[in-house]
């Protein structure tokens, strides 16, 4: 290639361009082939660099999210849910509820697929270069109570704080002692109007206080949680168990298909 790519390269590293560096030599053998302009070769090499940034940002965004399976919006089954409200929920994969600092809860029984949808429109949030977190609503508490016992807590409090989006899963699964409950309580009063909080339970409104213990702090609690709130019902059988039976079904036609061959 010769002097002059070498050095091109090496500028384009120095400047922290490093996928329009790696894919210089490739795009400039295509436009020698295809007789493209300069612009349309520069326009090229920049739309390479930009389109690296972006999943670089992605899978840095998901990292820090911890989810606990990588389940994006094409894997979870519209079909297999009709009563969800198809129309909201497509709006909430636009990640417009983050910005206006709307909260997102999911109430339904276990297997509806709350934490697959939870984990979904985490990962569009993503996409849209939202700082998001995922823990389970039992393991925050643990790490409060422990944060506690360490003198960090403020530090964790603000940290839980600063995400765009924070989601609670599993809330009403295990009931919380009573510090556990005030010490979320606390985390959730911090991000009041500041941001984001998507939650995932099997109880109504009315049980919560099973969970929390406090009847006031619960008022108090869904006073600030269901303000301005996307409240998504889940009231069908186990999207799970269609899941599976769906599979088991696949997975027996491709075996009749086999032994008839």
């Amino acid at each position: 290639m010769g002097i002059t790519f070498t050095e091109l390269r090496e500028n384009l590293k120095a400047l922290t361009l490093s996928a329009m560096a790696g894919g210089l030599e490739v795009h400039l053998r295509q436009a020698k082939e295809s007789g493209i302009g300069y612009d349309e070769f520069l326009l090229e090499l920049t739309a390479t660099e930009l389109r690296s940034r972006s999943e670089n940002r992605l899978n840095r965004r998901v990292r820090e999210a911890k989810f606990p399976l990588h389940k994006p919006m094409e894997t979870f089954d519209l079909n297999a849910v009709p009563e969800l409200d198809i129309r909201l929920f497509r709006e909430l994969a636009g990640s417009g509820f983050i910005k206006e600092r709307r909260n997102v809860i999911f109430l339904g029984r276990s297997g509806a697929g709350k934490t697959h949808m939870a984990t979904a429109l985490g990962i569009e949030a993503c996409r849209n270069n939202y700082r998001t977190r995922f823990v389970t609503c039992y393991g925050l508490v643990n790490e409060l109570i422990e944060a506690r016992h360490e003198t960090t807590l403020q530090r964790l409090v603000q940290k839980y704080a600063h995400y765009d989006l924070l989601i609670l899963d599993e809330l009403g699964y295990i009931p919380f002692s009573k510090e556990g409950s005030e010490l979320l309580f606390q985390v959730l009063a911090e991000r009041h109007e500041k941001g984001a909080v998507m939650i995932t339970t099997n109880l109504g409104f009315a049980d919560w206080t099973q969970v929390f213990g406090d009847p006031v702090m619960t008022a108090a609690l869904l006073d600030r949680l269901t303000h301005k709130a996307h409240i998504v019902s889940c009231p069908w059988d186990s999207y799970r168990l269609k899941q599976s039976l769906k599979e088991k079904g696949k997975q027996g036609r491709t075996t009749h298909a086999n032994n008839g061959l």
